[in-house]
């Protein structure tokens, strides 16, 4: 990691985390391994994101959801010292409930006042099964849920582009429909960099939106349609 000036306290904590639909058909025609590939490709350039960036310490997390919700990695973890282990896919789509144990960690505490605009990137194939929106208020009921650069990315064409809108909570940004895995891929890399630049820098140079949000540029990425196969 680079040189700091005024050293590590310097730095503002950045918690960046992954919530990952693993309802069963994420199994499908391999689209939970297309997922576990794309994390672990985008993660040396999120590190050095971070290193190119002194003014925050990035703190990885990831939530899964199929039946409930579980913590993959549960501790803010260094990006450093982050690594991916495969995730496997089966069950429902409770979503709902992932939003609510999300909601939990973005309450002060454990989240300080210092902290910078954490970022949530959330993905998933299909519909939720459980109790959406009494998730998504309880997310956005917290400061840091209603401040959170949110993105969403919709894997094929039986993702609910509307609740993965109605996560994101904003009309300037859409979820990011990945139709194969070459788009997966970019669209992980893209969230796990120039998302994590943007929420990390100390004064963006727009400044906040208003409702506190990050403006975020949008992906450039144009998906070839022969290429789909989910």
């Amino acid at each position: 990691m680079a040189n700091r000036p005024g050293g590590e306290l310097a730095a503002r904590p950045l918690h960046f985390f992954f919530i990952t639909d693993c309802s069963g058909s994420m199994a499908a025609d391999g689209k939970i391994q297309a997922l576990n590939n794309a994390v672990r490709e985008a993660l040396p350039h999120m590190r050095r994101v971070a290193d190119e960036n002194p003014n925050a310490q990035v703190l990885l997390r990831a939530l899964k959801f199929s039946n409930g919700a579980q913590w993959h990695v549960s501790q803010p973890t260094p990006v450093n010292d982050f690594e991916w282990n495969d995730l496997s896919a089966d069950g429902q789509t409770d979503m709902g409930r992932a939003l609510s144990v999300l909601a939990n960690e973005l309450k002060m505490p454990p989240m300080s006042e210092r902290a910078l605009p954490p970022v949530l990137v959330l993905i998933s194939d299909g519909q939720p099964t459980d109790d959406f929106s009494s998730g998504l208020k309880n997310l956005l009921e917290e400061p840091w849920g209603r401040k959170a650069v949110r993105v969403a990315i919709a894997i094929g064409e039986d993702a609910n582009l509307k609740v993965l809108q109605d996560f994101i909570d904003n009309p300037e940004i859409r979820p990011l429909e990945a139709n194969n895995p070459e788009a997966l891929l970019y669209y992980i890399r893209w969230a796990s960099t120039v998302v994590l630049q943007k929420a990390s820098e100390p004064a963006n140079p727009a400044g906040l939106i208003a409702g506190g949000v990050v403006p975020i540029p949008l992906p450039a990425h144009k998906s070839d349609p022969t290429n789909d196969v989910w």
